[in-house]
């Protein structure tokens, strides 16, 4: 038996964005239950994201560190953008992603794992790839704002990531996941098992 989610959709009997934002909104289905009943489910709705767990030749990763308002906390994170464009593909808003946050570049890219992030609450799919064969991108570095002006920028030791994780440390979802994942499929069936790096993607498809 394979495990494995499957598409499905509920009657929306009634809908309504009570708020628009710049990037995100949020939105109210009134959903028909099993039963029949119609129970009300607020949620926020979301382009989508990419993520990049960047590993160099020493098993290192590349890993910036940024102030995040909503959580009060000056976090550890992989590399990570949103999907800005309908349609975008993925990988190349990941390159995008890895130029723009480190001024870097990888040869070599794998899907390592697609995840929903708060599905209970948000619509949010993020893609995280694996890039290796890292080198330094070419030209001027992209100009930052706001809080990524106070970005710091480190490679650390694989282990020390999942050490971190495990003992509570590290809380990006994104770097959680993916380092995780990282090691899962290294021990499994191996790097070369991982999805190539414009495999379909349902919950965003996008032009190849």
């Amino acid at each position: 038996m394979t495990i494995r989610d499957t598409p499905e959709e509920w009657e929306i009997r009634a809908t309504a964005t009570p708020f628009t934002g710049n990037k995100t909104s949020v939105r109210t289905d009134d959903v028909v239950m099993p039963d029949g009943s119609v129970a009300r489910r607020d949620y926020q709705v979301h382009p989508g994201s990419v993520a990049v767990l960047a590993l160099d030749d020493r098993d290192r990763v590349l890993v910036i560190r940024q102030y995040r308002h909503p959580v009060r906390q000056r976090l550890w994170e992989i590399p990570a953008g949103l999907l800005d464009i309908p349609g975008e593909n993925p990988l190349h808003a990941a390159q995008r992603e890895l130029y723009e946050e480190a001024h870097v570049k990888a040869e070599d890219w794998r899907v390592l794992t697609d995840v929903y992030t708060t599905p209970g609450g948000c619509d949010e799919a993020v893609r995280i790839f694996l890039a290796r064969d890292l080198s330094e991108a070419e030209g001027e570095r992209f100009a930052v704002e706001d809080e990524e002006g106070d970005m710091e920028i480190a490679r650390v030791p694989l282990a020390d990531l999942v050490r971190g994780t495990l003992a509570g440390r590290l809380h990006n979802n994104c770097l959680v996941v993916g380092v995780l994942a990282f090691v899962a499929a290294r021990d499994g069936d191996g790097l070369d098992a991982l999805r190539p790096a414009e495999a379909p993607w349902p919950a965003r498809p996008f032009d190849h």
